[in-house]
């Protein structure tokens, strides 16, 4: 698949191996350590403390790891030992989705973060594009080369993608659609790039039945984050969270039909909105799957 201006969505010339250019915009876009760069220069300025903060936080928890073990064996095994109860979702997700994913298709996994959703959908015969903000070789974009699979790293926004208009069969949000600023636009942009017959997939993202549950939970992360790290780490405006009204809005206004599918994460998780009660504390989060159709 060709990639195009993220700006005036107009093709881009070959310049050389490793450089795209949009002769409209006088924009050249390069690939820099195996990640092709499209994140427009006005946007940069825009993300540049998000990514400064986000990535301080995520090397201070120790999301990395020097061995590509580490990274080829997600999400099943966190050889780390540090965030084994995050894996446990993120790999009953998984398998979800790989029993609704059609063969052979071609994915957008948006919010990729060290693309082991890129790796593992590769492995299973997919053709995979991961974007993310965040390049870094750690957490970010960079760990391409801890994988032995071949799939296309691009930093960009979700707003402006360098992808062709009905190119793929599936967007995948890999528990990042909370970080977006405004939940129509970005879901209007991965509409425009899907296929008539395509399938939108927001896997992950916390979902609360009360949007009051939600703001307590931006407010406990705020306070948890200027306690730990000496910043709020809300620089980007993100929405946060999902809620049951927010999506039924969502389905109307972009005319999706959604289904929910919520894998079992264990009776621990299952058990939590009874103690939550129990203890007149907040509704937890629930995760799982949003298939979205036309």
């Amino acid at each position: 698949m060709k990639l195009i201006c993220p700006r005036c969505k107009g093709d881009l010339m070959l310049e050389a191996p490793d450089q795209l250019r949009c002769e409209k915009d006088a924009l050249d876009f390069r690939q820099v350590d195996g990640v092709w760069r499209f994140l427009l220069p006005e946007r940069e300025s825009h993300y540049a403390r998000f990514i400064t903060d986000y990535e301080r936080v995520r090397h201070f928890e120790g999301r990395f790891s020097a061995e590509a073990s580490y990274y080829r064996a997600l999400p099943f095994q966190d050889l780390s030992g540090r965030f084994s109860k995050d894996w446990k979702i993120r790999a009953a997700s998984f398998r979800a989705l790989t029993k609704v994913l059609p063969a052979n298709s071609t994915v957008l996994d948006l919010g990729a973060g060290n693309g082991w959703l890129s790796n593992q959908l590769t492995l299973a015969g997919h053709t995979v594009y991961a974007v993310d903000l965040l390049v870094n070789a750690e957490d970010g974009l960079g760990a391409w080369k801890y994988f032995e699979s071949t799939f296309t790293p691009i930093q960009a926004e979700f707003v402006a993608l360098p992808i062709p208009d009905s190119s793929v069969d599936a967007v995948i949000f890999n528990a990042s659609l909370h970080y977006a600023e405004n939940y129509e636009y970005t879901l209007a942009g991965a509409l425009r790039v899907l296929r008539s017959d395509g399938m939108l997939v927001i896997m992950d993202s916390p979902v609360y039945r009360e949007a009051e549950s939600g703001q307590k939970m931006v407010a406990e992360r705020k306070q948890q984050f200027l306690d730990r790290y000496g910043f709020a780490s809300d620089t980007i405006q993100s929405e946060g969270f999902l809620t049951y009204k927010h999506m039924q809005a969502l389905e109307q206004s972009l005319d999706v039909r959604w289904q929910h599918i919520v894998p079992f994460y264990g009776l621990h998780w299952a058990l939590k909105p009874f103690f939550a009660r129990l203890r007149g504390k907040r509704e937890p989060a629930q995760f799982g799957l949003w298939l979205g159709r036309r």
